[in-house]
């Protein structure tokens, strides 16, 4: 008999597909986020330095290391806010020991400036609060 049987082959090829066709979405690690379409141009090759706002145990609060007052941080704010854009992001840094209410105010402040890009900052290292049982 001088033909080939392919039917083997077939079963084997299409058992294989299968798999692969399985196992593909397995292989991709990552976490799931939905990019924007942009049109972007290229990061620029120096970096800017962050916009940082400080509030210290006293409750004072420093842009960028100087001193602001309350009153004078929305404007402040608008002002890099046209500068560098509203997109950009804003570190916020707050001392343990002031209130929830004193953060919670200079983080409104901070979104009614123009930036909604927040991120708070602390220190690695800290402890994982305690478990209860119920």
């Amino acid at each position: 008999m001088s033909e080939i049987n392919v039917t083997p082959f077939v079963d084997v090829m299409l058992v294989l597909l299968i798999v692969f066709m399985v196992a593909a979405p397995l292989l991709t690690v990552g976490v799931p986020v939905k990019l924007p379409k942009t049109a972007a141009n290229p990061l620029p090759t120096e970096q800017r330095e962050p916009v940082t706002v400080n509030v210290d145990l006293d409750g004072q609060i420093f842009l960028q290391g100087d001193p602001v007052a309350p009153a004078d941080l929305n404007d402040r704010l608008a002002a890099i806010a046209s500068e560098r854009g509203s997109d950009e992001r804003v570190f916020l840094r707050a001392d343990r020991g002031v209130g929830y209410g004193r953060v919670m105010e200079v983080m409104g402040t901070l979104n009614a400036g123009g930036f909604g890009n927040i991120g708070l900052v602390t220190d690695p290292g800290g402890q994982a609060p305690e478990q209860t049982e119920n």
